[in-house]
């Protein structure tokens, strides 16, 4: 909660998929917690909200790739340099595929 940097918010999302892992992972093995409605709202809660962050992650990347092209061309490169305005880092947790979750 507390990163400011992209790297700082990956690392803590890939952190927080690998404690949701854990929890299912769990659930998988006591198959009374997964039957409450509850447990199961959760999960697709958490499916959902897990895809929101996907779709932010790709508009957020496209509009950085988009500012670091016009920064890279003339004549924004000329404005960009007399402003100072550096190039952005995509958002890129880890590993992106491997922490999806059930």
């Amino acid at each position: 909660m507390q990163a400011t940097t992209p790297e700082g918010k990956a690392v803590a999302e890939n952190q927080l998929t690998g404690a949701l892992k854990s929890l299912f992972a769990v659930a998988e093995n006591y198959p009374e917690l997964k039957a409450p409605e509850q447990f199961t709202q959760l999960q697709e809660s958490l499916s959902q909200t897990e895809d929101s962050i996907q779709n932010s992650r790709r508009y957020y990347n496209a509009v950085v790739r988009d500012l670091n092209t016009k920064i890279q061309s003339f004549p924004h490169e000329h404005y960009a340099g007399m402003f100072q305005l550096p190039a952005r880092q995509f958002f890129e947790p880890p590993t992106p595929t491997a922490n999806r979750l059930p």
